[in-house]
């Protein structure tokens, strides 16, 4: 079954119709300035298109939150939330078929380009059995796809552009059609753009950009001055979802608008010239201390949160002092609880916020509610678990330089290094790419291949490979070594999860 969705009308007043399933497998390019009716544009295809199919936005100013109230879109503010939930969030939309809005607005440039990297990434990394169809919009697409660095960091740029080219370049296999907005087509990465095959041009007035949509519809250089003449709304359309000639549209109404519209002229204040200076020059009122804002938790650890708190509105019941000798034997009862918990076969790729649910639960049943450790605490715990370090190696000098190390990383890669860091002071082989996925709870050995390249990137690892392919991490200044492990090999018994 076809499905058709009206854009608006030719220049001829005849319905100008977008094939939905085409567009699916082809993608799409839209260019235009600034108050050109880009943004319009990806606003009427994608409410035309909310009953049909699955759509994820990539938001920078926050222009699309409004699609929430009007067709479900969970919008996500991305400030709100570390890049490892957002990933999360993004795996999790796709398995649940929700449509959502990654709302960046109020982030500088980097962490926008970082979070919306990630989010890509959940929805790119996600399982074969959920490569459901889904439109996924990115307005502002020379942002997350520069063609040349800028200030933000070679890190930030490199997996923003990652994502992108992913999204482009092999998201249509796995079900994602990228939509990407721009305002001009000489700022975006070309092995970004040139993957789309359908295009939609609208007003700019730079030579170089014009001269690109000229080429990208097929025109003659003569023709590009077209560009400059189209009105808000215009478009000039191309490719096998919106017809096989160029063809002039006007974009239709829409539904929903944005939260900030178009500025509109108004009459200045009738304020006399001594009021004004008055009013401005005022003496500025005393400073104040403004209170940091507290980072927020991860997507689930909010919930963590409010279901612990439900927990304890039962007081426990108040118990008298304890020994040394007996708090110990508590703590090691914790972790037997923690190793439980760990020796689940799932128990590798789950979120730390319902591992921590479980584990606290698994306390109370033992009866250790007054020695559960709080969630930051459980993830040091089960970061040193994950690398297979006990208490007693934890609490040796060596470790305690290669703790300090490890807290150069970010804090979801340091049980990798540690792990790594184990099986070179015990000889024992490189854990393969399958181990490393698990240690950092995911499915994907190219995400493993990827964390060890940062690692070494900075400075705390050495990786080689001998005559045969087998890896061999060394540990910078320890001089600590692994054995020859081979990179494919399934996860080893004695793993990552023995304490």
């Amino acid at each position: 079954m076809t499905v058709a969705i009206e854009m608006g009308h030719t220049t001829a007043g005849a319905p100008a119709a977008l094939d939905l399933e085409e567009l699916l497998a082809t993608r799409l390019l839209v260019q235009g300035n600034s108050g050109s009716g880009k943004s319009h544009l990806l606003r009427r295809l994608l409410e035309q298109s909310a009953p049909w199919v699955q759509q994820t936005i990539i938001d920078p100013e926050g222009d699309f939150v409004s699609l929430g109230d009007r067709f479900g879109h969970l919008v996500i503010d991305a400030e709100e939330h570390t890049e490892r939930g957002l990933q999360s969030a993004g795996e999790r939309a796709r398995i649940h078929r929700v449509s959502t809005v990654l709302n960046l607005e109020g982030l500088d440039a980097e962490n926008q380009m970082r979070r919306a990297a990630a989010f890509l990434g959940g929805l790119f990394e996600v399982a074969r059995d959920h490569w459901y169809p889904m439109l996924v919009v990115v307005d502002e697409a020379q942002l997350f796809a520069p063609a040349v660095a800028g200030e933000v960091s070679d890190e930030a740029r490199k997996l923003s552009l990652g994502a992108m080219t992913n999204l482009m370049c092999r998201g249509r296999k796995r079900g994602l059609a990228g939509i990407i907005a721009t305002q001009r087509l000489a700022k975006l990465a070309k092995n970004v753009a040139a993957e789309a095959s359908n295009f939609l041009m609208g007003r700019t007035f730079l030579d170089i950009d014009m001269a690109r949509a000229a080429d990208l519809l097929g025109m003659e250089r003569r023709q590009a001055e077209a560009f400059r003449d189209l009105e808000r709304g215009q478009f000039m359309a191309l490719g096998p979802a919106l017809s096989r000639r160029p063809l002039g549209l006007r974009i239709g109404p829409t539904d929903t608008s944005p939260r900030n519209g178009t500025p509109r002229l108004m009459p200045l204040p009738e304020a006399a010239l001594e009021d004004a200076r008055a009013i401005i020059l005022a003496a500025p009122p005393p400073e104040t201390v403004r209170p940091q804002r507290r980072s927020s938790p991860d997507l689930l650890d909010q919930l963590m949160a409010a279901k612990s708190a439900a927990l304890e509105i039962r007081p426990e019941p108040v118990e008298p002092p304890i020994s040394a000798e007996d708090l110990a034997e508590r703590r090691e009862r914790v972790d037997r609880v923690l190793r439980a918990v760990l020796a689940q076969p799932d128990a590798g790729f789950r979120v730390i916020g319902v591992l921590y649910q479980e584990f606290v639960v698994r306390c109370r049943i033992e009866g250790l509610a007054s020695v559960v450790p709080d969630l930051p605490e459980f993830r040091r715990m089960l970061t040193r678990a994950r690398a297979g370090l006990g208490s007693d190696m934890a609490g040796d000098d060596a470790w305690q330089d290669v703790s300090v190390r490890a807290s150069l990383l970010p804090e979801d890669m340091q049980g990798v290094f540690m792990m790594i860091a184990r099986a070179a002071k015990e000889g024992w082989p490189c854990p393969s790419d399958a181990a490393i996925a698990r240690a950092y709870g995911s499915h994907s050995l190219r995400r493993a291949r990827r964390l060890l390249t940062y690692i070494e990137e900075q400075g705390l690892i050495v990786c080689q490979l001998d005559g045969l392919g087998r890896r061999i991490v060394t540990l910078v200044e320890l001089a600590w070594a692994t054995a020859p492990g081979d990179p494919n090999a399934e996860e080893a018994e004695r793993g990552s999860l023995a304490l």
